[in-house]
């Protein structure tokens, strides 16, 4: 089978309001040839965004029921398209590549996969960062959000542990991979958590680490005090991911501490940090161990936070011994209400890229 399957795979991907841009140098193939064989490439293109069963895929696309489910499953396994299981019925939907199916291949990564990656992400940097809806939305350490405005629901952490019924967690792709780079970082690693409404469903899947909602709130205890940012998808509900994230690997935060750009097109927050310059005693805690995306600068002994740079994640008030940082929630006319679900957001992203992603849902 010609290199056309994999044109074909990324030309899907690309359709889809994530996006997946084709470069020059083709590694986006190189990188699907990796992850895919031409028959699960093929496959991979007959699904759509929304969870079907096997019986239904074969009765729509004309494929043979026949070991189709095994198939599908086999695909999941192998990160490259999501499945929920409803006791013995299962349910199965394509991905897109961030995020999705790149980090569905954490635990298959390889140094010749990162490195093509490592190749491929300028490109993809460039359009997943510069179109709204956001990605991601920032997820605020609950302490530091100011208590004179109640944080809406989706601006909470608890609340998606609240709504959840099961947990696991898992290894984070992106330190994975910039260890394999020869940059390996010294937090925590497996700090990938993930939420679900349904009872006991990690127990299903053997990759998956099932853990407890207690054990899920002590681990957001221990990236806090890491010094890592809560991040989950932009949207008001639906949330079933909770990254704990550094600005040295993840692919969202370097693009402010490397590339320089603004926080606001990179990631969605809801408040933004702000020192009291009459009760820092310019100890640097806020900048040299909290900030992740070195959004504070020292002027003449006195730290300030650039708000142009600022997530508004609260690590910087959480962790001052003065209690000199305090974060502040944004004007009206400077938020940006994230899209109420992900099928709202794919229209709204899908607008904005000028894709027409009809086929796909």
């Amino acid at each position: 089978m010609s290199v056309d399957t994999y044109r074909r795979l990324a030309g899907v991907l690309d359709t889809l309001p994530n996006g997946f841009p084709s470069t020059e140098s083709g590694v986006e193939l190189k990188i699907l040839e990796k992850i895919f064989n031409p028959q699960e490439a093929t496959l991979f293109c007959d699904l759509r965004l929304a969870y079907e069963t096997a019986e239904q895929i074969a009765q729509r696309t004309g494929r043979p029921l026949e070991g189709l489910e095994e198939r599908l499953r086999t695909m999941a396994d192998k990160g490259q398209i999501y499945e929920v299981r409803m006791g013995a019925s299962s349910l199965f939907k394509m991905v897109p590549f961030i995020v999705g199916l790149w980090e569905g291949q954490r635990d298959r990564i390889d140094k010749d996969l990162v490195a093509m990656f490592e190749d491929y992400f300028p490109a993809l940097e460039e359009q997943l960062l510069s179109i709204q809806p956001q990605i991601m939305q920032t997820l605020a350490i609950e302490e530091t959000i100011p208590f004179a405005q109640e944080a809406l629901p989706y601006e909470r952490v608890s609340t998606i542990l609240e709504f959840g019924q099961s947990f696991s967690v898992n290894t984070c792709v992106c330190k994975k991979e910039r260890g394999m780079l020869g940059n390996p970082c010294e937090k925590p690693r497996e700090v990938c958590l993930f939420v679900v409404p349904i009872p006991g469903y990690f127990e299903q899947f053997p990759a998956a680490r099932a853990i407890s909602r207690d054990e899920a709130y002590a681990l957001l205890n221990e990236t806090e005090e890491a010094g890592l940012v809560h991040m989950t998808s932009n949207v008001q509900a639906g949330q079933y991911f909770i990254c704990n994230c550094c600005g040295c690997c993840c692919g969202i935060l370097r693009a402010i501490r490397e590339d320089g750009l603004p926080a606001r097109l990179v990631i969605n927050s809801h408040y933004y940090a702000e020192t009291d310059p009459e009760r820092c005693n310019g100890c640097g805690i806020c900048t040299d161990e909290r900030c992740q995306v070195d959004a504070i600068v020292e002027e003449e002994g006195i730290y300030r936070v650039v708000q142009e740079r600022c997530i508004g994640c609260g690590l910087c008030a959480s962790a001052c011994p003065e209690q000199a940082v305090r974060l502040v929630r944004k004007d009206d006319a400077d938020l940006m209400p994230p899209p109420s679900t992900e099928e709202n957001w794919f229209e709204q992203r899908g607008r904005a890229r000028g894709v027409d992603f009809s086929a796909y849902k």
